[in-house]
C-alpha cells in the first residue's frame, strides 16, 4: 500500500495493534523491541524535515546489499519497478521522486511507528525486530488496516532521533506507515509478484 487515506485511525485501534504485534516470541523473551508512535500535525512535522534531509542528501531507496545480488534477484525488483512506473506516472509523478519523498511522508498515512532497538543488543536481535514487524502487519491487516513498512528513514537516523526526541543510544530499525487505503490511487492497483515454491525451496529426505 503506497497511497493512504488522510483519515485518523483512533488511538485504542493502534494500542490494540501494539498489543497483538508484542505477542510476538524474542530470543530468551528479552523482548528489544520499542516503538514509537507519531500521529497528527507532529506527524507533518516530521514529514516536512525528512523531505527536506532526503533532498539535501538524495539517499535512495535501495536493497542495501553489501555485495551484487545474484541476477535472478535483481530481476524480481526489476519486475516490480517496471510495473509501478505506469501506475506512478498516472498519478502525474516519477517512480524515483514518488518513491522516496513518498516514503518520506509515509504515503500519506496518519500515523507511523518506528520500531527501534538499544544499541547494548547486537544485530542477531535484529532478527526478533523483524517478527514482531510481521505479527504488527498481519494483525492491522486483521483489523482492517493497512500498512508499508518503509526502510529509507533510517538513511536519515539523526533528523528523526532529533525530531521525536529519541535517545541516542535508542537504534531506529525501520518505520511502518499504518491507516486507510486510498483506493482510488492507481499504485494501490500494484500487487507484488511471488516466486513458486519451487525456486525458494529445497526438500531434502
Amino acid at each position: 500500500m503506497r497511497a493512504f487515506k488522510p483519515d485518523p485511525v483512533p488511538r485504542e485501534k493502534i494500542e490494540e495493534l501494539l498489543k497483538l504485534a508484542v505477542q510476538a516470541p524474542s530470543a530468551i523473551n528479552l523482548q528489544p523491541w520499542e516503538f514509537t508512535v507519531v500521529v497528527g500535525e507532529e506527524r507533518e512535522r516530521l514529514s516536512r524535515r525528512l523531505i527536506k534531509a532526503y533532498k539535501e542528501k538524495r539517499i535512495s531507496c535501495g536493497p542495501g546489499n553489501v555485495k551484487p545480488l545474484p541476477s535472478y534477484v535483481t530481476a524480481r525488483g526489476a519486475r516490480s519497478i517496471d510495473e509501478m512506473k505506469p501506475l506512478i506516472a498516472e498519478m502525474g509523478s516519477d517512480f524515483d521522486r514518488y518513491i522516496n519523498e513518498g516514503s518520506c511522508n509515509f504515503y500519506g498515512a496518519p500515523v507511523a511507528i518506528f520500531l527501534c532497538i538499544d544499541d547494548a543488543f547486537s544485530k542477531a536481535n535484529f532478527v526478533d525486530i523483524g517478527i514482531t514487524l510481521g505479527y504488527l502487519l498481519l494483525a492491522a491487516h486483521s483489523m482492517g488496516l493497512w500498512t508499508c513498512p518503509i526502510g529509507l528513514i533510517t538513511s536519515y537516523e539523526d533528523e528523526i532521533k532529533e525530531v521525536l526526541s529519541i535517545p541516542e543510544e535508542k537504534r531506529v530499525i525501520i518505520s511502518v506507515a499504518v491507516g486507510y487505503p486510498n483506493q482510488d490511487a492507481p499504485i494501490n492497483r500494484f500487487k507484488a509478484g511471488r516466486e513458486s515454491l519451487e525456486k525458494l525451496v529445497r526438500w531434502i529426505d
